[in-house]
């Protein structure tokens, strides 16, 4: 005989919450997701009234379920927020066309205002000509930085006060692992993103979700009968990240509470007093935030433009230097830092949409990139 709901006592069960093990039927499932969403959203003060609210688009599955359920709960609750859907564009051959599809029919559906932009519109470069140059490693992290400072920009454009992205638990718990493994004490002190808005960038950003397990997002989605995009991005499988979510895994598997640990973990850490940390201050060059003369885009545009994509990874800083102060480079030198055997031939220009739409979001106002847009 199949197991009765938990929560109401009259309805068959539907399912065994990951989260809880609670067996709850549908109707009671999302009724407890929802209710979840808003008290971390309450007890957190991640909105003021009045606010504009750019939740990050991506088309995947979280951000379908961030977009659908802070539009409902901004009715249901009152919120009194302004939700805008902003999408980044990467250049990522069939991978990004069929996700931005996707957001494009939610956008139809919610009605929610859309804006698209570009890494060639903003840097001159797409994610797919960017791993021709640099090979099968690394591209996470040029994307990474880039997709950053892609949707500041894009939120700032659009006059968002804050940007609402679909991180889950099981993400922020991989963050934590990560941070762990690699030593990255800045990282570690600001956390695993509790609390209001903030973060690093020139827009406050915030986690709706951040509590709700990746399985329960899922069936979520599924419930509600929510069109998204499921297919991982070609080049993820190198991404050092894969790593920690296969070890998170198997932790859970063994203790299914290992997710939400590891987040509390995060929040709850407390470093020495006399740690010293990087200064925040402005890039040089583009006014983006940074702790060094120039923000990581910078340098990372650097390298590309000098047919160097390998530059701004790793520990390079005496070659770095070197390409400072004029000094020539040897054969071996720029070999390390990726030069191409031979020029690649120019690639053909992105064609751009007509002004006005979500593919030139800004109309004939200028979107500029890194190198001239001031903050």
């Amino acid at each position: 005989m199949p197991a009765t709901c938990s929560a109401c006592g009259a309805r068959p069960a539907a399912l065994r919450r990951p989260k809880t093990g609670h067996a709850l039927c549908r109707a009671c499932f999302l009724a407890a997701f929802e209710e979840e969403t808003h008290q971390a959203i309450v007890a957190g003060r991640l909105f003021q009234p009045g606010e504009t609210v750019a939740i990050g688009a991506s088309g995947g599955k979280d951000s379908t379920v961030l977009a659908h359920l802070l539009q409902l709960l901004n009715q249901r609750h009152g919120y009194g927020l302004r939700l805008l859907l902003l999408s980044v564009d990467e250049g990522i051959a069939g991978y990004r066309d069929a996700s931005l599809a996707a957001v494009r029919r939610h956008q139809r559906r919610s009605g929610l205002p859309l804006r698209v932009v570009s890494y060639r519109q903003l840097y001159g470069w797409s994610m797919d000509r960017i791993a021709r140059h640099l090979g099968p490693h690394n591209n996470c992290t040029f994307c990474g930085v880039f997709r950053r400072q892609a949707l500041d920009r894009g939120a700032l454009l659009m006059g968002a006060d804050k940007i609402a992205t679909g991180h889950n638990a099981d993400d922020v718990a991989e963050t934590v692992l990560m941070n762990f493994l690699r030593g990255d004490v800045g990282r570690l002190r600001r956390g695993a993103g509790a609390g209001p808005a903030g973060g690093e960038g020139a827009v406050p950003r915030c986690k709706p979700l951040r509590h709700a397990y990746e399985k329960e997002i899922v069936l979520y989605a599924y419930f509600q009968g929510l069109d998204y995009f499921s297919t991982e991005c070609v080049y993820a499988p190198q991404a050092y990240r894969g790593y920690a979510r296969a070890l998170l895994k198997e932790l859970e598997a063994a203790r299914p509470s290992a997710v939400a640990d590891l987040g509390h973990s995060g929040e709850r850490l407390s470093l020495r007093s006399d740690l010293r940390m990087p200064a925040r201050g402005t890039c040089q060059r583009c006014g983006y935030v940074a702790s060094q003369p120039l923000c990581k885009a910078c340098v990372l545009l650097e390298g590309l433009d000098r047919g160097l994509p390998k530059l701004g990874i790793g520990k390079h800083r005496r070659l770095r230097d070197k390409l400072r102060d004029g000094q020539p480079l040897t054969q071996e030198e720029r070999r390390r830092l990726g030069a191409p055997d031979e020029e690649e031939p120019p690639e053909e220009q992105e064609p751009r949409g007509e002004p006005g739409t979500d593919e030139e979001p800004w109309g004939r106002q200028e979107l500029r990139g890194p190198r001239d847009l001031d903050f």
